[in-house]
């Protein structure tokens, strides 16, 4: 290539090229240096890939690099690294490969067009020569980016699934990326490839910064390999290769983690494949995937719409009702009362339906129902027809009704305060068949003050369905602080690490906007029974934390303790009701206004609060701790 400017001291220069005023000039120009890049061995040839890195992050709808050969030139790089290891180790080549695979996947990421113009370039088999690891774990992860995107067009998934190893390459990928990242970088600091440590923290960061960023991409890394196989499933004739049982069984534990909380993860390509008939069957006959969907369900991320259509498709059909109705069922009673959750709108209305067609089944023989099931079911259409009833009662009635479940409540208050849990327990049950059904704010009282006492008794399991109850109640939903706390508390009860961990930041995220005194956080200090269950579920459901039991626990700086806070002895680790009794127990139990008292209409409650995101809880609760931090 000629020289373009007499000042630099470099023939072909890419960054003097761009400089050129005379666009038919620039354009034949770049065109050339783009022919001839990888011919070249010269130094410094990563300094241009790393511009045009750049340059597709910042413009990936920008059309004139496309045209001008991009695709081909990072296509001939790509397959250069892989044959010649002499050149690929020479100077800073090493980093070049995941330049290339990373603006591939830049100028694919939104227009079908662009992706197109790569498949006719020749993409697919390098980066399909990447995913199978012939690098590293940081090359794979950006050509599962890449593949992932070319993979949501219609235009050029075909050429995509004619390489039949895709599919399996990215389940095995998904399956052990944590493991990999783990035992290949995280796990020994000095063993650690100089090139990764610059590329996870752009020279900025030490060991600590490495370790979090490793964490970040081996994440990304694991839903970027689910994302790609959910294209694949929603083809039938891929179902097959997806749903075997050691991979389905491990999906609802594939979550992404607090570091990468906007994937669907595990649970999108669960709803994807009950979407279909021949991904249900599979799915039923896992036992441990139907009980995961019911506490996702449960949950309070954004999720918690994908899991509720997974287990509404599976009773819908005949064929997977019977294996998992026994279980479905009491997680969706206890979410019969939401309204609208996103875009589904009348979910609850939907839910009791799915669960009324059950009956009728097992009447025409079509299902078996175990007895408590169907009690479960009965209870539920009797309260929606009671709310019929109630509302052609007259309202003085219903103010009666009201009257006598606040009476009830409060010996349930004296009983509770005296000790006499139990009885506690029995006088909430009563007053909730008296409370008119549309007292929505009573009834989330109650069902909360009822989890309490489950809690100090013992019985997670029923403190959890009254907490969720509450919560589908409560306005907004899933918003309701003690209910959340509550429910984090009888989640750590059985060892459910991430669904204590959202809980129990929820909560805290609630405190921090709540003008109720008994709530509100002082000084901006989370409590410590908070702080402590959160660190104690950030080591429980640490992402690494399967790969560091079987690779011996080593970390890079000591145990998880040290990135999570130190373990503290569970011993000396208090329920809120212990520690705190006279926020969490006692004045809520006493007083039957302290439950959203401040609000005076729905409107301002709606308008007051917007539902924030787990990155929008986490950054907050960070910056609380702040403070507290040596």
């Amino acid at each position: 290539m000629d020289k373009v400017s007499s000042d630099c001291p470099y023939p072909g220069c890419f960054f003097c090229v761009m400089k050129e005023g005379n666009p038919s000039k620039r354009r034949a120009s770049i065109l050339k240096f783009f022919r001839e890049l990888p011919s070249q061995d010269d130094d410094g040839q990563v300094l241009p890939i790393s511009g045009l890195w750049n340059t597709a992050m910042a413009h990936p709808n920008d059309q004139e690099f496309i045209d001008l050969g991009i695709f081909e030139c990072m296509a001939a790089l790509i397959w250069k690294g892989l044959k010649n290891r002499r050149w690929l180790a020479h100077d800073q080549n090493i980093y070049i490969p995941y330049y290339a695979a990373h603006i591939i996947g830049s100028y694919t990421m939104n227009m079908e067009e662009f992706a197109d113009s790569a498949v006719h370039a020749g993409v697919i088999p390098p980066l399909v020569e990447l995913l199978s690891g012939r690098l590293t774990w940081v090359e794979q992860r950006v050509a599962v980016r890449a593949l992932g995107h070319l993979a949501t067009y219609s235009s050029t998934f075909p050429a995509l699934a004619s390489h039949g190893e895709i599919l399996e390459l990215s389940i095995q990928l998904a399956m052990s990326s944590l493991e990999i990242v783990y035992s290949h970088f995280y796990q020994y600091v000095d063993r650690r490839l100089s090139y990764h440590c610059d590329l996870l923290t752009r020279g900025m960061g030490g060991v600590e910064m490495e370790s979090r960023k490793a964490e970040e991409w081996a994440s990304q890394l694991q839903c970027w390999s689910l994302q790609l196989i959910n294209c694949f499933a929603f083809k039938p004739e891929f179902l097959q290769t997806i749903c075997k049982p050691e991979f389905l069984i491990k999906l609802p534990g594939m979550w992404g983690g607090l570091v990468n909380e906007n994937s669907p993860a595990g649970i999108g390509l669960l709803r994807t494949i009950c979407h279909h008939k021949l991904g249900r069957g599979p799915v039923a006959s896992c036992t441990g995937i139907i009980e995961a969907l019911c506490n996702i369900a449960r949950s309070s991320d954004d999720w918690q719409y994908m899991a509720i259509d997974c287990l509404l498709w599976l009773l819908q059909d005949p064929s997977t009702c019977h294996k998992v109705i026994d279980k479905a069922v009491p997680a969706l009673v206890d979410l019969a009362e939401i309204s609208a959750l996103g875009d589904h709108k009348k979910l609850g209305d939907t839910i009791v339906s799915v669960l009324q067609e059950c009956i009728q089944s097992q009447g025409n023989g079509r299902n078996s129902l175990s007895n408590r099931t169907k009690e479960q079911i009965e209870e539920l259409l009797n309260s929606r027809q009671r709310l019929k009833w109630e509302k052609s009662m007259p309202k003085e009635d219903l103010h009666i009704k009201q009257a006598a479940a606040l009476v009830v409540k409060l010996e349930g208050n004296s009983l509770f305060s005296s000790g006499n849990i139990s009885g506690a327990a029995s006088k909430y049950s009563e007053a909730l068949a008296l409370c008119p059904m549309r007292s929505k704010k009573e009834r989330v009282v109650l069902y909360s003050n009822r989890a309490q006492c489950y809690l100090l008794l013992q019985q997670p399991l029923f403190a959890i369905s009254d907490a969720t109850r509450a919560l589908c109640l409560h306005n907004p939903l899933n918003r309701h602080a003690k209910s959340l706390w509550r429910r984090a508390q009888a989640y750590d009860m059985l060892g459910l690490a991430k669904e204590s961990l959202l809980d129990a930041i929820l909560f805290i995220n609630e405190c921090s906007q709540s003008n109720d005194p008994d709530l509100s956080l002082r000084q901006n200090k989370v409590p410590d029974y908070a702080e402590r269950l959160v660190k104690k579920q950030m080591r429980a459901a640490w992402l690494f934390r399967e790969a560091a039991i079987k690779h011996g626990g080593v970390h890079c700086e000591g145990d998880a303790g040290d990135m999570y806070g130190r373990e503290t002895d569970d011993s000396e680790w208090e329920t809120a009701s212990e520690s705190d009794i006279g926020n969490d127990g006692r004045d809520e139990m006493g007083d039957d206004d302290d439950d959203d008292s401040e609000w005076k209409n729905e409107d301002e409650r709606k308008d007051k609060y917007d539902k924030p995101s787990i990155k929008d809880i986490k950054h907050g609760y960070n910056v609380q701790l702040a403070e507290d931090e040596p």
